[in-house]
């Protein structure tokens, strides 16, 4: 382990800065050093001699991180702290001296103990100047996941903004900022020139200007197809269409509903059902046919809006009112108070619809073009929506790059359009009781042994069967959406979050009395379950109290895991049970796809598979084999449909790589191939559904801020056609890589 310390380097201002001070206050410089600040380093080297004199002719000096352990270089005053109460961001000159990315990590003390931390995303090239907010900061506040891309240039410099800052500090007394690397596998140099502290919040603001052009798109950036006019727009949807024309004549040889014709069928229901065949499970069609389901998630026109009021300075470009795009602003309130809202700045007021925006620059007539007002003379009415035209053109492209299931959180006409199956969810909502698991993306458990549970379960099922009852294109209703049945944080804390919760509610839960019922019926007394768990417990009102808390699974006391556990399946059998019960009395005809899992426990998945028809789940990962246990699921001998699964990249406008990110647009396409050749590999596997038809918008979404690049058309309409084509050319080797004698002819 190397540890040394140095005398660090010319102290330029050694008192506080004062109130309306805006500019760079260095504190000391790396390149000349003098004995004023302490510098400390381990596992590091800071170079001694003249500094270097980098491409660009500036002298920094190398700071050199050894391989291995976790090195660092730690800065602190001379004596007492440092106050900096009148800042608002570190600022370090620095440049990577590798060929490659690296990730720093910031760290800030202050006397009381507390800290702001940072992890920065450095990459190769010139020297810029890092601002460290000196308060806790992130993209969420600006209303989206993911900040844009840094560095960038401002006032002709290279800055880089530190866009998430977790903790706090008291800025009148800090003690130290670290710099370090955690764990390098190689020898890895920085270059530093001077560090201070400076007021900030301008610089802050600046990054978030103007990100967004007047089509929707990241202003910054450039790549292959990046729209720059109407007539571009015009030019490719009219190269689309006679592309796709081409395209729906090669497609394989199908039923109506997109089963695979050429191998032996299956006994017609009209219905779509499920069955095992050889070892292997299939979706069967209403004709009898196997079907492989080939989805895409938010299928819909009406969710691509991102809100204005506020922060309009993001936007290089708004219409003006009266002009004919003004007709897709509109207004709402995204503040629900569940986890995906919490924290989310902007998250209500004036929106506007971009991508709306743009289908109307695309294909409305000439005299709807955002030049003519509406209204004006010979003027069309541009605030009606071509819901006719979007409709067909969507179902002409999912049909020709291979695709036959609308997924979930789609348009409804699209399935009423009966060109392709589709699936529905029961959206469950009530005035029932909640048990938290300390996760709550999208609200509490509901407590299904609450009796209003049951009736909001049959009213969920009655408004979902509305109009489809014996609708043979419908293929069945998935069961909520990404309920928490664990928690987060410590694993085996999350992975028994759902009865640990129930057990700290008080006695009006009904939840919480299931369990106290359950754990009567094991044990003879209070005293006998202490004993099993290892607690003090005289009396049964302790535990029927309020604010139990009991024990986590440990040695000596197997009870308490088997008593969780057992707790866990019964929560689970009652809510399946409940929404199979209610489906079946409603809408017999449809499937129940399970309850597309993303965190979840063993008791959830075999009780879905004892009461659903389909397990479901949301599989972000490089192949479905990484999502779960398929030994487990192949043992409980259910067919499994990977509702969500994407892969996306920064590299075209939108900030967030989503779940599952690669580098580069050019690898989504082999990425998607690769995870469906490994689905096709899995015989309980019976379809994949693609997570979403749309780029989310890049300031992010209403309903949490999601600004992801992963769908299969841009913000503008524009399909990302290298992706496409690859997509495409992956979806129709299924049908004869499932039925040999399926996909040589085309229909």
């Amino acid at each position: 382990m190397l540890r040394s310390v140095l005398p660090a380097v010319l102290l330029l201002v050694a008192v506080p800065l004062c109130a309306g001070q805006v500019e760079p206050q260095p504190l000391f410089d790396f390149v000349s050093p003098a004995p004023a600040v302490a510098v400390t380093t381990l596992n590091a080297e800071l170079s001694t001699g003249a500094a270097e004199i980098t491409a660009q002719g500036e002298a920094l000096r190398r700071l050199t991180f050894a391989a291995g352990d976790t090195a660092s270089l730690r800065l602190t005053p001379p004596t007492g702290s440092w106050d900096w109460s009148q800042a608002s961001a570190i600022s370090l000159r620095l440049q990577n001296a590798m060929d490659w990315a690296l990730t720093l990590d910031v760290r800030i003390e202050s006397a009381d103990g507390q800290a702001l931390v940072s992890h920065i995303a450095l990459p190769a090239g010139p020297a810029q100047e890092l601002l460290v907010p000196l308060q806790g900061s992130s993209p969420r506040q600006q209303g989206m996941r993911a900040a844009p891309p840094m560095p960038w240039e401002h006032g002709g410099q290279r800055t880089l903004l530190a866009t998430r800052v977790d903790g706090q500090l008291e800025r009148g007394r800090v003690v130290a900022v670290t710099l370090s690397l955690d764990h390098p596998n190689a020898p890895q140099s920085l270059l530093l020139g001077q560090f201070g502290v400076r007021e900030g919040a301008q610089l802050q603001q600046a990054a978030y200007a103007g990100l967004v052009d007047g089509y929707g798109q990241f202003s910054r950036g450039q790549w292959p197809g990046k729209v720059a006019s109407d007539a571009q727009l015009r030019e490719a949807a009219a190269a689309e269409h006679e592309q796709l024309q081409r395209w729906q004549a090669e497609r394989p040889r199908q039923d109506r509903y997109g089963g695979l014709l050429g191998g032996e069928p299956f006994a017609a229901t009209g219905f779509f059902r499920t069955e095992k065949r050889d070892g292997r499970w299939y979706l069967v069609t209403p004709e009898g046919h196997p079907f492989y389901s080939l989805g895409v998630n938010t299928l819909s026109a009406t969710q691509s809006a991102t809100y204005v009021e506020g922060r309009e300075a993001m936007f290089a470009e708004l219409p003006a009112a009266g002009s004919a795009l003004a007709a897709w602003y509109g207004s709402d309130d995204s503040r629900r108070g569940t986890g995906a809202s919490r924290d989310l700045g902007f998250a209500h007021g004036r929106w506007f619809d971009f991508y709306r925006a743009n289908l109307l620059r695309s294909y409305a007539e000439p005299r709807c073009s955002s030049a003519a007002p509406a209204g004006a003379a010979g003027a069309t009415d541009c605030s009606v929506f071509d819901d006719e035209r979007w409709t067909t053109h969507t179902l002409d492209r999912l049909q020709a790059w291979g695709f036959n299931t609308i997924g979930n959180w789609s348009d409804a006409a699209l399935g009423a359009a009966q060109r392709m199956p589709y699936t529905l969810p029961l959206l469950i909502s009530g005035d029932y009781a909640v048990v938290s698991t300390g996760f709550d993306l999208w609200g509490g458990m509901p407590d299904p042994f609450d009796p209003r549970f049951a009736a909001a379960a049959e009213r969920a099922v009655q408004v979902a069967s509305r109009g489809h009852r014996d609708d043979p294109w419908l293929i069945g209703y998935f069961a909520d959406n990404e309920l928490a049945w664990v928690g987060s944080g410590d694993p085996l804390r999350a992975r028994y979050a759902l009865a640990l919760g129930t057990l700290r509610l008080g006695p009006e839960s009904p939840a919480k009395r299931a369990f106290v019922d359950q754990l009567r019926g094991s044990y003879a007394s209070a005293e006998a379950l202490a004993t099993a768990w290892g607690i003090a417990l005289t009396d049964w009102s302790v535990l029927e109290g309020a604010g139990f808390q009991a024990p986590l699974p440990q040695e000596g006391h197997p009870a308490i895991e088997a008593d969780l556990q057992r707790f866990q399946r019964l929560y689970a059998d009652r809510y399946f049970r409940t929404v199979a019960e209610a489906l079946e009395a409603q809408a017999p005809n449809h499937l129940l796809l399970g309850g597309r899992f993303a965190g979840t426990t063993p008791e959830a998945v075999a009780s879905c598979a004892q009461y659903c028809d389909v397990l479901s789940f949301n599989f972000y990962t490089r192949e479905p084999q990484h999502g779960y246990d398929f030994a487990v699921l192949r043992a409980l001998d259910k067919p499994l449909l990977v509702t969500e699964f994407h892969f996306g990249s920064r590299d075209r406008g939108p900030f967030w790589g989503g779940m599952q990110e690669v580098w580069t647009e050019e690898q989504r396409g082999p990425a998607y191939a690769h995870y469906l050749e490994q689905a096709l590999a899995e015989p309980t596997i019976v379809g994949l559904h693609w997570f979403q038809y749309l780029d989310q918008p890049a300031t992010g979404r209403l309903l949490d801020g999601e600004n992801g690049h992963l769908g299969l058309v841009a913000i503008t309409d524009r399909p990302w056609q290298g992706f496409v084509e690859a997509v495409r050319q992956a979806n129709l080797a299924v049908a004869a890589r499932l039925l040999p004698a399926a996909g040589d002819e085309p229909r």
